[in-house]
């Protein structure tokens, strides 16, 4: 959420920065909440004119009433008490039309980088860079589901029977493969100096409105019926609400915590949920890295975030590459995002395996998440990145990981966690 101070002294910024985003249809907004700024300071400054007035005739008539200047002092009170109906009429006006504001403020995108490219949508985001060689194996890589089932590791036929699509039973060593990933990722991160969290799975409305868009809430989200609770899609949402109305000590920071949570989403919209395989699921698993800092440093933190995600995918011999998103791909509330995508051998191209963000304070900003420091108290910035988010991490494992007679290699990285296996042999 931007600051009202910020719109009101730079609606042109505000609104080309509406048009960077091709939502043309939030362009009224603007002037929208600038005459609803007017009016709602227009009632507070009558307000505060009221309230001074009250204070300074109640003091009149203390002393008039001394004075034994009674019908005066009556004539005090009834005009304290005039002053006192429009005042409650105000108070109620200043009510009513901040919830206008903050209604509308909660929809007008955050400020993009100047560095972000101008597109609207995510066939327009620009490759950064690539790291290691995609390699096409002179073999046919199978499809990932084929490839789990080649060990007996896949099962969504009974998981159809218990929860129905979008749902799936990782079997014996694929299952084994999946926690040994997340386990990794987690010590990974450890090492970076990150501080291991797990957090809450279910989260309140306010934390929900405080860290996502509405639109994204409601195409993500899966709301407790009869309960003020949501199921997380990502921890970074319970981190972050971790700081909901606090003022953190600026010596702590930067705060760097690296979490682990299933996720739970919808995946409403036009791509739908895998009939066969696992790629896009309602229930996944992930590794999570969140930071708070200083505005200062930002940036600095979202290139070492979205480069330690790439060092993690290199060391398990996944060739990845970063891709940078352009304006209409990114969501409301972030300034800059990248996505780290893995490259598949068995479709020739790369796929998004997590997705690095800043959304400078307009999450801080949503929640009241301030530090102090000597120049005073500010919103801190918030940061989050994907370290591996699973089954997807592991589609990148299996097929860059597989041999020509059906084996799959189990990277030096991962096999602490594998109880020192070297490779796993299809039993099919």
């Amino acid at each position: 959420m931007l600051d009202i101070k910020f719109l009101r002294e730079n609606p042109e910024i505000v609104k080309e920065n509406i048009r960077k985003k091709f939502q043309d249809a939030k362009l009224p907004l603007v002037d929208e909440v600038i005459a609803l700024d007017v009016e709602s300071r227009k009632a507070k400054q009558e307000a505060d004119d009221l309230r001074a007035a009250r204070n300074r005739i109640s003091k009149e008539i203390g002393g008039l009433m001394a004075q034994g200047k009674k019908e005066e002092a009556e004539a005090k009170k009834a005009e304290v008490a005039a002053g006192a109906k429009r005042l409650a009429e105000l108070e109620v006006m200043e009510t009513e039309l901040q919830e206008k504001i903050t209604k509308i403020m909660m929809v007008i995108p955050n400020i993009i980088d100047d560095s972000v490219p101008v597109g609207k949508d995510d066939s327009e985001n620009v490759e950064i860079q690539k790291y290691g060689e995609p390699v096409v194996p002179d073999f046919e890589v199978p499809y990932h589901a084929d490839i789990l089932d080649s060990i007996s590791g896949l099962d969504k036929e009974a998981a159809g029977r218990t929860s129905g699509n979008g749902f799936y039973y990782l079997m014996g060593d694929a299952a084994r493969i999946h926690s040994a990933m997340i386990s990794y990722a987690r010590d990974f991160m450890i090492d970076k100096g990150f501080t291991y969290c797990i957090p809450p799975f279910m989260i309140r409305s306010n934390v929900v409105t405080g860290v996502m868009s509405f639109a994204e809430m409601e195409a993500m989200m899966y709301k407790i019926e009869g309960e003020d609770l949501y199921l997380i899609g990502t921890s970074e949402h319970s981190m972050i609400g971790k700081f909901q109305g606090q003022i953190v000590n600026e010596a702590s920071l930067p705060v760097a915590m690296t979490s682990y949570s299933p996720c739970f989403r919808k995946e409403v919209g036009s791509h739908g949920i895998e009939e066969r395989g696992v790629y896009r699921v309602h229930q996944f698993e992930k590794q999570e890295m969140v930071v708070l800092c200083k505005p200062e440093d930002s940036m600095e933190w979202y290139d070492k975030m979205w480069s330690y995600s790439v060092e993690f995918f290199r060391s398990l011999d996944i060739p990845v590459r970063t891709l940078e998103c352009c304006s209409g791909d990114l969501a409301d509330l972030k300034v800059k995002s990248c996505d780290v995508e893995a490259w598949s051998p068995r479709q020739k191209k790369y796929f998004e395996v997590g997705s690095c963000s800043t959304l400078g304070d307009a999450q801080a900003r949503r929640l009241g998440i301030r530090t102090k420091g000597e120049n005073g108290t500010y919103y801190v910035h918030t940061l989050n990145n994907t370290v591996l988010a699973t089954p997807r991490g592991l589609i990148a494992f299996l097929e860059n990981n597989i041999n020509e007679d059906g084996s799959i290699n189990i990277p030096v990285a991962l096999r602490p966690y594998m109880g020192g296996k070297e490779k796993i042999v299809p039993v099919k």
